[in-house]
């Protein structure tokens, strides 16, 4: 019982020096995580490309014709948004995006600029659109709407794919978040600066007080012998000049 309470003790005083070590250094600590903060935010803001999201959305309802709508029709159209979802994320839909905007770009790339959201409430699809350029990102939304309402049409032979909403042109980008980034930064410089703050004390083996010689080398201290300050050049020049 002794022991374990001796060693607990021990884990106890370690904690308590390396909060101590680590509240000396916070100064050097703060520095560094604003450092890191003020970096990352330099780079998102400098040399990061901004993105802009435009969103459209479509309405997607059966019918056999024009003047009638059945309760059945609202269900079959509730049950098609999902498939209608796939179809406009197809690759398809965006040769014909690539091919009506002229865009010099590869399907897949398209698609990875598409993203489509739907919902089991509501018969609304809402298609975002990502790029650079925000007129850009703008006609692609209302291009792949437009063009997937056809594609839904012929494929499904449904003649509801409406335009709910047509796309925006964006103001304000989406991507990337200087704030978030600034934080991410800022946290990692902190975790480095602990890190390597911690690492050095903890490999530093070097006896520095009376303590650590029965502490580490577990032997008792009989005495101190102080050091004797020698005689600096200026001393011994002082001495020089009163003696003359």
């Amino acid at each position: 019982m002794e022991t374990t309470q001796q060693n607990n003790d021990e884990i106890e005083i370690d904690l308590l020096e390396l909060l101590h070590v680590l509240w000396s250094k916070a100064l050097v600590i703060f520095l560094t995580a604003a450092a890191a903060g003020l970096a990352v935010m330099l780079v998102t803001q400098l040399f990061l490309t901004p993105r802009y999201q435009s969103t459209t959305k479509m309405y997607i309802l059966t019918k056999q014709n024009s003047d009638t709508l059945t309760s059945s029709d609202l269900q079959a159209s509730e049950q098609l948004t999902q498939d209608c979802a796939q179809m406009i994320r197809s690759r398809q839909v965006a040769e014909a995006v690539i091919s009506n905007l002229n865009l010099d770009m590869k399907a897949s790339v398209l698609l990875e600029k598409i993203s489509v959201e739907t919902s089991t409430d509501t018969r609304i699809i809402t298609i975002h659109a990502e790029d650079s350029d925000p007129y850009l990102a703008c006609s692609i939304a209302n291009s792949v709407r437009d063009l997937a309402a056809h594609e839904i049409q012929n494929v499904m032979n449904i003649e509801a794919a409406n335009v709910f909403e047509t796309a925006n042109i964006p103001e304000t980008p989406v991507g990337p978040s200087t704030v978030r980034n600034t934080l991410i930064g800022a946290a990692l410089g902190f975790v480095a600066a602990v890190a390597v703050i911690l690492i050095s004390y903890l490999m530093n083996d070097t006896i520095r007080t009376a303590d650590d010689v029965e502490r580490y080398l577990h032997l008792s201290m009989l005495g101190i012998i102080p050091l004797a300050e020698t005689e600096t050049g200026n001393t011994r020049k002082m001495k020089a000049k009163r003696r003359r």
